[in-house]
Parts: structure tokens; sequence; C-alpha cells
């Protein structure tokens, strides 16, 4: 992958972490995987959400489950096919109210930024 798409991943975490459905839809592939790691993180089972579709489902769940959601990434590795961003993630459930607070990586892989 390329600094351009190193570029559009920032542009998409900056429009994930506003809230932001659609301008994260303009930068991301329409045949998108999404690979969800929440729910796993708190028990239960993978999930894939798949295309534009896929991801507004998902910001739906993510919604619903959470009234803090936000991801900061301090390094990229660009790695020719793929790009890994290691950063912190901070969450707070809607329910309880509990806080969460890790490190957090993602590694991305596709077609060219748009």
């Amino acid at each position: 992958m390329s600094q351009e798409n190193v570029e559009a991943f920032k542009r998409a975490v900056d429009a994930f972490n506003r809230g932001d459905v659609e301008a994260l839809l303009e930068v991301i592939d329409p045949e998108v995987e999404w690979h969800d790691v929440f729910a796993q993180m708190l028990g239960g089972e993978a999930m894939v959400y798949r295309g534009h579709e896929g991801v507004r489902e998902l910001w739906g769940d993510l919604s619903g489950a959470f009234t803090e959601l936000h991801v900061e990434y301090s390094e990229f590795r660009d790695l020719g096919d793929r790009i890994v961003a290691i950063g912190h993630l901070r969450v707070r459930g809607s329910e309880s109210g509990a806080a969460i607070e890790s490190p957090f990586g993602r590694s991305l892989s596709g077609r060219p930024a748009r």
C-alpha cells in the first residue's frame, strides 16, 4: 500500500471518531469486509460486516453499545500490500458506563484508496 493509502486510512479514522459514517464510507472500498473486534473483546462472537450497508449496520451496533468510542493511532507501518496501525482505544459502555482503555492495533489490506 502507498502513503496515499495511509492518508486515506487516517481520514477514515478521523471520520470514525467524529461519528461521521457518510464521510467514512467516502473513503473505504464499497466491498469492504470489516472484522469487528469489539464483540469478541466483550466475550461475544466474531462478526464480519460486508460492504457499505454492513458498515452502517456496524455503526448502529456500536452506537447502541457505547456512549464513547474513540481510537487514536500513533504509528503506521506500510508493509507493501497492507498497513498496520498501532495505537490506543477508549470506549464507554452505554448500559454499564464502564470505561475501557487499551492498546489497539488494526491491519488493513485491499484496494488503493479512493
